[in-house]
């Protein structure tokens, strides 16, 4: 029942006890990190590395994101005391840092990804039940859109009536997602084969990509799989302590990297790199049946369908959160400011489960659906990403809220610039085709902001923001003149 708790608390103040004591743990946030995290891509990995690498260019991938990530993290536990009345989210960072507007785009990229993530989930999920009924397809057939369509009501309306319903579905979920992945790597242990480890170590035979292109096909499979590491920042103002959302952060995130590494590299011990290329998602389930035969894949599978709908019922309601919080900071237009009499910002979910369903509708146009999403996602996550890790490198360039604790600075100043390059690297080895495919929704969604500022009587845009607007709506158009013209594809 405590981690129903928790889940009730983080979402809802008044649920389970009396206002003024509705406080989360470190053991709560950290378990809202590791919730976060732990959804879909884990469950993809031994392909998704398979088609991408080999041991060694895994081993540098994870190296490389290990240390960027861990500086993001260590950036988000430096704001949360340095800045400890930003608390409304990823978003705030960058107003705070940089003015409304750029405010704006990080809320929206945030919002953004999270919608789209949810629609991965449902394609990874048509594509598990895809193994065993084949009218599913790889989750982008018209029977795998209308079932998921379907799922996605029910739970809209399920959490409209408030989260006292969905919060029991949360221990469920935590084992559901954490068992089969024990199991796994446990198996994997025993079935390690050391040769065929050292066989792939640059990929096997025949695989001639160079090792840094071998890196870089990696790059947004990690940040998809990290995405998830603002957890605690998000429900920051339900901690007991402030010092407590950087600590959390920190624990999630090191736990998390631990089994990320594990599922990834011990699959390279079971089976070549091509045939691990081969496997189809969830590709932990057909690796596990390779060694123990079909009840692996089964197991695995009903685990990560019950994982995957908890992780698309703790996104949404982060994603819901998002476009409030924003409008509560006068950065999305009023009406979005509004929860029901269950405390739910209904609004504000409407808004987002209609755009999920959406994208899940033009995934029937996708060739590979759970890529484009996977990749899209990574990409509109790292703006914020970049923007809060930005605002930090700025507060110790111009030494605000160092003025008593000058010792701290220069550490801080290292982590800051470590965490905007990594944002910067990832953002550039995503390729600009998904930036573009970004513009494409930032662009028509400032409408928003426009909407906002004209209820507050305010101008729209300063000149630097009419500046990145402008960029944004070009770099829009670009995206459409290449759906024209064929050289952007989905």
């Amino acid at each position: 029942m405590a981690a129903e708790q928790d889940f009730g608390a983080a979402i809802d103040p008044n649920y389970g006890a009396e206002p003024e004591k509705q406080t989360l743990s470190v053991w709560a946030l950290t378990a809202l990190v590791v919730g976060s995290m732990v959804g879909a891509g884990i469950f993809t990995l031994p392909a998704a590395f398979g088609r991408a690498t080999g041991v060694v260019g895994g081993l540098i991938a994870w190296a490389i994101a290990g240390v960027g990530m861990l500086m993001l993290a260590f950036v988000f536990q430096n704001l949360a005391q340095r800045k400890p009345d930003l608390d409304s989210g990823v978003f705030i960072y960058a107003k705070a840092g940089f003015g409304n507007y750029i405010g704006f785009l990080a809320a929206l990229a945030f919002w953004s990804s999270t919608c789209v993530g949810n629609v991965s989930y449902f394609v990874l999920i048509k594509s598990t039940l895809g193994t065993f009924f084949p009218v599913f397809g790889d989750g982008n057939t018209v029977q795998a859109v209308a079932t998921s369509s379907v799922i996605i009501w029910l739970f809209h309306f399920m959490i409209l009536r408030g989260m006292q319903q969905a919060a029991g579905l949360n221990t469920i979920v935590t084992i559901a997602k954490i068992v089969p992945i024990l199991v796994f790597v446990f198996i994997l242990l025993f079935a390690f084969n050391p040769e065929v480890f050292m066989a792939n170590l640059l990929g096997g035979d025949g695989y001639s990509e160079p090792l840094w292109q071998q890196v870089r096909n990696t790059m947004l499979i990690t940040v998809f799989v990290f995405i998830g590491i603002e957890g605690a920042s998000i429900y920051s103002r339900y901690a007991e302590k402030r010092s407590d959302v950087g600590l959390a952060t920190v624990l999630g995130f090191v736990g998390v990297l631990c089994l990320l590494v594990l599922v990834t590299m011990l699959p390279f011990g079971l089976l070549p790199r091509a045939e691990l290329a081969e496997l189809r998602n969830p590709s932990m389930a057909g690796a596990l049946e390779a060694v123990v035969g079909r009840w692996g894949n089964i197991f695995v599978s009903v685990g990560l369908i019950i994982s995957v709908l908890g992780a698309f019922l703790a996104w949404t309601l982060f994603a819901a959160e998002v476009p409030f919080m924003a409008a509560k900071s006068n950065l999305m237009p009023n009406f979005l400011n509004h929860e029901n009499a269950q405390k739910v910002p209904s609004r504000s979910l409407w808004m987002t489960n209609i755009v999920v369903q959406v994208f899940l509708i033009l995934t029937l146009f996708a060739q590979n659906a759970f890529t484009l999403a996977l990749e899209l996602t990574s990409a509109m996550s790292l703006i914020p990403y970049f923007l809060v890790a930005a605002f930090a490198l700025k507060l110790a360039i111009t030494r605000e809220t160092y003025e008593t604790d000058a010792r701290s600075r220069t550490p801080e100043l290292i982590i800051s610039v470590i965490a905007t390059g990594y944002a910067i690297l990832m953002l550039v080895a995503g390729g600009l085709e998904k930036l573009l495919l970004a513009a494409l929704i930032l662009a028509p969604g400032t409408i928003l902001f426009f909407l906002a500022r004209r209820e507050q009587g305010l101008r729209t845009f300063g000149f630097w923001e009419l500046v990145v607007f402008t960029v944004t709506v070009i770099a829009a158009l670009t995206a459409l003149a290449g759906f024209a013209t064929g050289k952007i594809t989905i």
